[in-house]
């Protein structure tokens, strides 16, 4: 079916998990992959200048953590086992499932070496690469936010089992430029891209991110996908199980 739109549609605001890749290659491939090699790779990288802004932002963390009364894994910033205590921190974060800036950073850093390595692979779903064929033929412009970092998002999009579909994305957007929950993001995005909000609909799965764009002015989908936690029905939402669906 042809989903109606009461404006034209000018960019396609994209989630990742549980809309354009399967949750559980996110949850049972990427995240244990990066669990796993995080020790190693602040052993081997822990002084590169590339990622003391990731470390500074863990530390910075850790204490307001600490303040809280949340009781993470101690750090000290100039002890001999750094690298052990960062690692044991990035698990404590994984575990909470936590949004943290500088912890999405480090994970995209460790998928692109493993990507390199060819240890890793993506997913998407089978409707994916067409429907950004598809848009792009129709001069609609394809952009990503996602909680992973803009480098974990473009190595996803480079290295699917379809191919690398980057070609298609017109730009990325992280917790850098805010919370998904956070209308204000959506309004910086749109301006951004020097878009209207009502210029764009942004697809999730996820019924509060959906919310809080709304708030903003965008247009929103409801993606359901195999495998995806349940959300509660949406009042006057549009649902998609495909983006066949979408502009067709």
């Amino acid at each position: 079916m042809t989903l109606p739109f009461t404006k034209p549609v000018k960019v396609l605001l994209l989630d990742i998990e549980g809309t354009t890749t399967p949750i559980d290659f996110v949850y049972n491939i990427l995240f244990p992959y990066a669990r796993r090699h995080v020790k190693a790779y602040l052993d081997e990288h822990t002084g590169s200048a590339n990622l003391q802004t990731d470390i500074r932002g863990l530390l910075e963390e850790n204490t307001e953590d600490d303040k809280r009364g949340l009781n993470p894994p101690p750090i000290d910033p100039g002890g001999p086992v750094l690298a052990e205590q960062l690692a044991a921190y990035v698990h404590w974060l994984m575990d909470r499932d936590r949004k943290s800036t500088p912890l999405k950073s480090l994970q995209g850093k460790i998928w692109e070496a493993g990507y390199r390595k060819g240890e890793l692979r993506s997913q998407v779903f089978e409707d994916v690469p067409p429907a950004f064929k598809r848009w792009r033929e129709q001069a609609r412009f394809v952009c990503i936010y996602s909680s992973g970092s803009v480098l974990a998002q473009k190595l996803l999009f480079a290295h699917t089992e379809a191919g690398d579909l980057t070609g298609f994305i017109y730009d990325y957007f992280d917790t850098n430029i805010g919370a998904k929950q956070d209308a204000g993001s959506y309004l910086r995005i749109a301006a951004l891209l020097e878009r209207q909000p009502s210029d764009i609909v942004f697809v999730s799965d996820r019924m509060v991110e959906l919310e809080a764009a709304a708030s903003a002015g965008l247009d929103l989908l409801l993606c359901v996908r195999p495998g995806n936690d349940p959300e509660p029905a949406p009042i006057n939402r549009d649902v998609v199980y495909s983006f066949d669906e979408v502009l067709p």
